[in-house]
C-alpha cells in the first residue's frame, strides 16, 4: 500500500465516531513569491484552531491555490486530505496541509508535544569517509555534513544544479544514494509521493530524517518504512503565525523546530487512548 494510502485510512481510523473538524481558513504567502523560505508555505486551519502546513512551490501551485483553495472552506477537512493522495499541484498541497492540520489536532487532543529539535541535519552525525545523502540541495547543510570529512551526494530535480562541486555531488540519479549510510531528505517527498521510491534507493541507510516545515504527519507508517526522524514545524503563536505569514515576514518566532523518533513518538494507539472516546 503506498504511505499516501496507508496515512489516509489512519487517519480515517482515529476520527471515526469523532466529529471531524472542518477547514475555517486558508492563510497563504504574497504571490508572487518573496524569494524567501518564509514565502514557500502556506497553511490550511481547523475551525479548532489546528493548522497544518504545506509547500506551495511545487510547478504552479502558489499561482493556483487561492483558486482551488475557495472550494475548501466549510469542508470536512478529511474530504480535503484525499485531494493529497488523489491529485497534483494546488489540490494535492491543500490535502497536505489538512492531513498535517488533522495530525496537529490529534496531537493536541491527546496533550502531546513533539519535543525539541536539536539540530539542523535531522541528527545525522557525519563520520570521515562516511558516504552521506541528501535530498533537495539544503546550501547552508552542506558544509554541516562535509566539514566532518564525509563525502556528500545530493539528489535534485534541477538539471542545472547537476555535477561536482567543491566537497560534494549534485545527481540526477536516485541510485547513486544506494551506497549512503545516512540521509537527510526534504519532506516534499511526502507531498509528491516519491518517498516510496527514495525509500527504496536509499536501501543501505541506517538512518533516514525527513525535515522542514511540511513534516507535520501522522509518523506511524514512516518509521514502519525506515525512516529514524521526522523533523517538523510546531506553530506555538497561532494569531503571529498567520500574521507573518499574510505580510511574509520571518514567522520564525511564532513557531519551534521538533523531531520525533521512534524513540519518543508514543503512536497511533497511545494518542488515541489518551484523546479517549
Amino acid at each position: 500500500m503506498r504511505f499516501a494510502d496507508e496515512l489516509l485510512a489512519a487517519l480515517n481510523q482515529a476520527f471515526a465516531g469523532r466529529a471531524v473538524p472542518r477547514v475555517q481558513a486558508l492563510h497563504l504567502p504574497p504571490v508572487p513569491w518573496t524569494g524567501t523560505r518564509d514565502g514557500e508555505f502556506g497553511a490550511v486551519e481547523l475551525d479548532s484552531g489546528a493548522l497544518g502546513l504545506s509547500y506551495v512551490l511545487l510547478d504552479d501551485t502558489l499561482a493556483t491555490i487561492a483558486e482551488a483553495g475557495a472550494a475548501v472552506l466549510g469542508a470536512s477537512a478529511l474530504d480535503v486530505a484525499r485531494w493529497w493522495a488523489e491529485g497534483s499541484g494546488a489540490r494535492a498541497a491543500l490535502g497536505f496541509a489538512a492531513v498535517n492540520a488533522l495530525t496537529r489536532e490529534l496531537f493536541d487532543g491527546a496533550g502531546f508535544v513533539p519535543p525539541a529539535a536539536t539540530d539542523s541535519i535531522g541528527g545525522l552525525d557525519p563520520r570521515p569517509g562516511e558516504h552521506i545523502g541528501m535530498i533537495g540541495f539544503f546550501p547552508p547543510l552542506v558544509k554541516q555534513v562535509t566539514a566532518h570529512g564525509a563525502r556528500l551526494t545530493v539528489l535534485e530535480l534541477r538539471a542545472d544544479l547537476a555535477g561536482a562541486r567543491e566537497g560534494f555531488r549534485i545527481t540526477l540519479d536516485a541510485a547513486e544514494l544506494g551506497s549512503c549510510t545516512q540521509v537527510l531528505s526534504t519532506s516534499t517527498v511526502l507531498l509528491n509521493h516519491t518517498l516510496d521510491a527514495i525509500l527504496a534507493a536509499c536501501r543501505s541507510a541506517r538512518h533516514i530524517a525527513l525535515v522542514g516545515p511540511g513534516a507535520g504527519c501522522l509518523p506511524d507508517g514512516l518509521f514502519a518504512r525506515g525512516v529514524t526522524l521526522l523533523g517538523g514545524t510546531w506553530i506555538v503563536d497561532g494569531p503571529a503565525f498567520r500574521q507573518a505569514l499574510a505580510a511574509g515576514t520571518p514567522w520564525g518566532g511564532a513557531t519551534r523546530k521538533f523531531s520525533l523518533t521512534r524513540q519518543t513518538y508514543p503512536g497511533l494507539p497511545a494518542l488515541l487512548a489518551a484523546i479517549g472516546p
